[in-house]
């Protein structure tokens, strides 16, 4: 309530308010600065006598007073409810997203990316939408993150492309890197630099040298990886027994084939060849091909054998 000099008489609760004070548009934020001993003496003026019947402290606000208007009222906007909360979140994830797009950084849809407060991100930094940058995450310049990418208190560097749907936690990824689609780095992955760790794929505590692929569809647990080593698909490192973990180290420029096990703990030399389908549960040397399967045998006529069993059993 302000008097006819626009000096504040009064501030009243909605309830007590009669049909002309709730037609008034500026309400009180509830931050108050006065002196010690006024505010002690207002305070012992306070009563209960209202609706509520309750100790108001917007009553010590009763003889004259001051009001300085908010410069964005979006800053002093409360939340009762769940639904209230995720409002005045959108407003604050809208707010800092408009200060990194005045910086240099392209958000494709400011409304669905998530930025948090610790988080630093250069100039040309691409986000598309539904993006999370969570914790203390760095992005480095000329990077673009890819819709539905969830990247917690991890580093990327410059030129990366982290694409669609890739998760990243407390890892860092060298520059000219690409992650994904569906990826999945668990914390204490370190890939070096022009690495490529595409789909589907799981690190977990691994080091991955300059260059070095993990394409499709492979699990890297506990495991050192050279420089310039392809890893075929399929392939996984076994570095649980059942009561510890167990590191794998592969050298550099070497070919693992596709579905090959490596069973913890193992070392393979650089340039080292490991043919598709193998267990290796034994150091390989360096420059060395290493096969582990069993012979292929082929039983001639028993495809057909098989089809006229299956065919008589059918008809049954």
């Amino acid at each position: 309530l302000r008097s006819p000099r626009f000096d504040v008489i009064g501030i009243v609760e909605e309830r007590d308010a009669n049909d002309a004070e709730k037609k008034i548009a500026e309400i009180n934020t509830g931050v108050f600065l006065a002196p010690s001993s006024l505010l002690l003496e207002r305070l012992s003026e306070v009563t209960s006598n209202n609706a509520q019947q309750e100790f108001y402290l917007t009553d010590i606000i009763k003889k004259s007073g001051k009001a300085w208007k908010a410069e964005d009222e979006n800053e002093f906007l409360g939340a009762n409810t769940r639904g209230e909360l995720a409002i005045l979140s959108k407003i604050l994830w809208k707010k800092r997203a408009d200060a990194f797009m005045t910086e240099g950084v392209s958000i494709i849809d400011p409304d669905s990316v998530h930025i948090s407060p610790l988080a630093e991100i250069e100039r040309d930094v691409t986000l598309y939408p539904n993006t999370y940058i969570e914790g203390k995450s760095i992005i480095r310049a000329n990077t673009t993150v890819f819709p539905g990418v969830r990247i917690s208190d991890s580093e990327i560097g410059k030129n990366c492309i982290i694409k669609d749907n890739s998760l990243i936690e407390e890892s860092f990824v060298g520059d000219d890197s690409v992650v994904g689609p569906m990826a999945h780095l668990r914390p204490g992955v370190y890939l070096s630099g022009k690495n490529r760790i595409g789909n589907f794929v799981e690190l977990k505590k691994a080091v991955m040298g300059i260059g070095s692929k993990a394409n499709h569809l492979t699990y890297l647990g506990d495991v050192k990886v050279g420089s310039s080593t392809n890893i075929g698909c399929g392939t996984i490192t076994c570095n649980y027994d059942g009561f510890n973990k167990h590191e794998t180290l592969i050298g550099n420029n070497v070919f693992v084939g596709s579905d090959v096990q490596f069973v913890a703990p193992v070392n393979i030399g650089d340039g080292a060849l490991i043919g598709a389908g193998s267990t290796i549960t034994k150091d390989v040397e360096a420059d060395a091909l290493s096969l582990a399967r069993s012979p292929q045998k082929n039983l001639k006529g028993k495809a057909e054998e098989y089809r006229k069993i299956k065919g008589s059993r059918e008809k049954l």
